[in-house]
């Protein structure tokens, strides 16, 4: 241990979100404490890392000649473990900032809806969604000390002491070597821990992949295996799976792994993988990450982005390339050529696995399209040159599905009736949403598939599709859309001057709040819809737009009638006797307010309740 200097103790408290979570972790949260363990390795890994990138860089460190290693020394008698490496080290500053802060932006949101929650969750969930990492220790102990020196400038030597309870302690120590020691007294429920057999078991399970030696003693415990540099059929399922855990900090196993050995042009190797559900950050930009980027076996970048397309990045894994320098910059894997050709044949590659899946294993691809269709479709409005490879990717829920399944526009286009000369989509929150909206009645009636779009980005990437296999591809809602009269439908509709008067009096009563005021020949059991001109958008991309620019003006839209409906009929005698009539009047104000209620775009409620009641009352009487 480290000898303290005179300079005084000085006392900090941790800030409020830091103790909270404390208190979980100490309390109520965890039900598998030895993951631990596996945490405190995965810094001093990440620590080592740092050292060696700023060697091979060529930048000056405190003591370049000391081995990068990891030690764990275990005290059975007395219950006690140490955690030293040999890394970066810590400032002062880091102490108060990294230790003493919330690691994730995300990690208070799910404080908060899981602190009333009866249930204890697994440790392994929570490090795993938001990298809590160090604070696991408090699980096993009720004091940890770190002592730590960086290996930058002329750093001295600090202590960093707590009990989890609220403060910490940070002292000036000296201690000659750089890099962190933590050591600590196990609780008496877990000290079958302070056991030799025991902490080998967990090094092989959590963290035999770490890229440095871990050391026991003078004996060496962890493989320091490469397992990229293996072909697949040298791996079994148990070491993928935990590599893929060590590696993306889940504590889910992949859905499936992709193993390239790859010499040409570009010469690489990388073991990729699928997640089996979103990882923690799935668009968000501050926690999204990607490969991992090694040079010849040197950890260069964690999360690499210029090695997938954009939507592409929720694949975690490796590439090691050779063509690449060792000291190479962010601003260079950006640029260079190598990353650009490392990116085609990965992104080559993996959409060539998502399509065996489509075609070898559809109830696989629909899982992996559950949760990472959206991140697809964003490829339709950025990767030009893979886009038709990505349009049959594509898979929909439609109104000749049961819910939760799919089908592709292949499957669709092949189902078409010959006389079907468009392929028919409805936007909308959701499918049930969807499922309700007048504008689909007509379709629904004639057995006609629409497509159904209800996530959150495909009003950003589907309308970028303008035709498929000869197919122009509408909205339901267009005002312009191919419609003839609807089938077995014994109800007489309005004609000739009455029809003609009626429209007309709507079209007067409504003025410029809407374009046109028509026939509709899409509605069956609805009164009214509104839908949009050629050029116009339709009600989901209009609120999409209003979300992002609060002074959007949507458009002007067109009303369509159904002459057949009974209500309808009878405006047109009321209008015939008294064009004038507040009755008239006010139901075509209703029906214009009903049809923007149903497309949630109903601004001011007040005089649509009131009507309601008006009519209500009137309709009640004795």
């Amino acid at each position: 241990m480290s000898e303290a200097t005179d300079t005084p103790v000085q006392k900090f408290e941790y800030k409020a979100e830091m103790k909270q979570l404390l208190h979980l972790i100490i309390h109520s949260l965890y039900t598998n404490p030895e993951v631990f363990m596996r945490e405190l390795i995965s810094n001093a890994s990440d620590a080592l890392n740092k050292v060696r990138f700023m060697q091979v860089r060529n930048q000056t460190v405190l003591h370049p000649e000391a081995e990068l290693r990891i030690g764990i020394e275990i005290d059975e008698k007395n219950h006690t473990l140490v955690i030293e490496d040999s890394g970066i080290g810590m400032t002062r500053a880091d102490l108060i900032e990294r230790i003493g802060t919330v690691a994730s932006s995300g990690t208070l949101e799910f404080l908060n809806r899981t602190e009333d929650a009866s249930e204890k969750l697994d440790g392994g969930e929570l490090i795993g969604k938001f990298g809590v990492g160090f604070y696991s220790v408090f699980m096993v102990t009720d004091e940890v000390t770190i002592e730590t020196r960086s290996a930058i400038g002329e750093e001295k030597g600090w202590r960093w002491k707590s009990r989890g309870e609220g403060t910490f302690t940070i002292e000036e120590i000296d201690k000659a070597e750089r890099g962190t020691r933590i050591y600590f007294t196990l609780k008496d429920e877990v000290k079958d821990l302070a056991n030799e057999y025991r902490i080998k078991e967990l090094i092989k399970k959590y963290s035999n992949f770490v890229d440095f030696p871990i050391y026991i003693g003078k004996e060496k415990v962890n493989s320091i295996s490469a397992l990229w540099q293996r072909k697949k059929e040298d791996m079994n399922k148990e070491e993928l799976d935990e590599f893929y855990k060590f590696i993306a900090g889940d504590f889910r196993p992949p859905m499936d792994s992709l193993s390239l050995h790859i010499e040409g042009r570009v010469n690489f190797k990388a073991l990729i993988f699928i997640p089996s559900e979103p990882p923690y950050g799935y668009f968000d930009p501050r926690e999204e990450k990607s490969l991992h980027l090694y040079v010849n076996r040197v950890f260069i970048q964690d999360d690499c982005r210029e090695l997938v397309p954009e939507h592409l990045r929720f694949l975690r894994g490796v590439v090691d390339t050779e063509d690449l320098p060792l000291n190479v910059s962010r601003e260079v894997t950006q640029s260079s050529p190598v990353t650009a050709k490392i990116r085609e044949i990965v992104t080559n590659r993996v959409l060539g696995m998502f399509e065996d899946w489509a075609t070898s294993d559809a109830g696989k691809y629909e899982t992996f399209f559950r949760h990472f269709g959206n991140h697809l479709k964003l490829g339709l409005t950025s990767d030009f040159a893979n886009k038709d490879r990505l349009v049959e990717l594509m898979r929909f829920e439609t109104s000749k599905t049961e819910a939760g399944t799919f089908t592709s526009l292949q499957d669709y286009v092949s189902a078409m009736p010959e006389e079907q000369k468009e392929i028919y989509y409805i936007t909308a929150e959701s499918r049930a949403v969807a499922e309700k909206h007048p504008s689909l009645e007509y379709f629904r009636k004639n057995g006609i598939e629409v497509l159904f779009l209800t996530g959150p980005v495909d009003m950003f990437t589907f309308t970028t599709l303008q035709d498929y296999k000869g197919k122009n591809i509408v909205s339901v809602e267009k005002a312009d859309i191919a419609i003839g009269e609807t089938v077995d439908d014994e109800r007489e509709s309005l004609k000739g001057r009455e029809a003609k008067d009626i429209l007309a009096r709507c079209k007067e009563v409504l003025g410029d709040r809407v374009e046109d005021v028509i026939e509709s020949r899409r509605l069956v059991d609805s009164v009214a819809t509104l839908v949009v001109g050629e050029s116009g958008m339709d009600a989901q991309m209009e609120r999409m737009m209003k979300m992002m620019d609060s002074n959007f003006a949507a458009g002007k839209k067109i009303l369509e009638i159904n002459l057949r409906h009974p209500l309808v009929r009878n405006l047109a005698h009321i209008n015939s006797e008294d064009h004038e009539s507040p009755v008239l009047r006010e139901a075509i104000e209703q029906m214009y307010e009903g049809a923007l209620l149903v497309e949630d775009n109903l601004s001011d409620p007040v005089d649509f309740v009131r009507r309601s009641m008006d009519f209500m009352e009137k309709a009640t009487r004795g």
